[in-house]
């Protein structure tokens, strides 16, 4: 991924974060009482990056159950509610030993 690509992808998720906030200032003057529109606008950036994000997990890396592995093990211990650094260590750790396994076997 290019630097070009990662500005491009920033400006992307600025705009859907900032264009999901500035709507909800000018169009609704009154408090949003319905509980669907008001989780629908909190968890609409988050799903967004997730969407952005995700290919580039799985396709970062040498093999694709490298990355498959990795997002397992993050997955897991994010279930846990463990924390945002056990959670990267662990998965970066994960994604290492499979990328040397695979490498070892191919």
């Amino acid at each position: 991924m290019t630097l070009s690509e990662m500005l491009i992808g920033c400006a992307v998720m600025f705009g859907v974060t900032y264009l999901c906030k500035a709507v909800g200032l000018l169009l609704v003057k009154k408090q949003i009482k319905n509980t669907f529109v008001q989780s629908f606008l909190y968890y609409l950036p988050y799903s967004v990056l997730a969407v952005m994000v995700f290919p580039a997990i799985l396709f970062s890396t040498s093999f694709i159950w490298s990355g498959i592995i990795g997002t397992a093990v993050a997955l897991v211990l994010a279930f846990f509610r463990r924390g945002l650094l056990v959670v990267s260590v662990c998965s970066i750790a994960a994604v290492f030993i499979a990328e040397l396994c695979l490498n070892a076997f191919m």
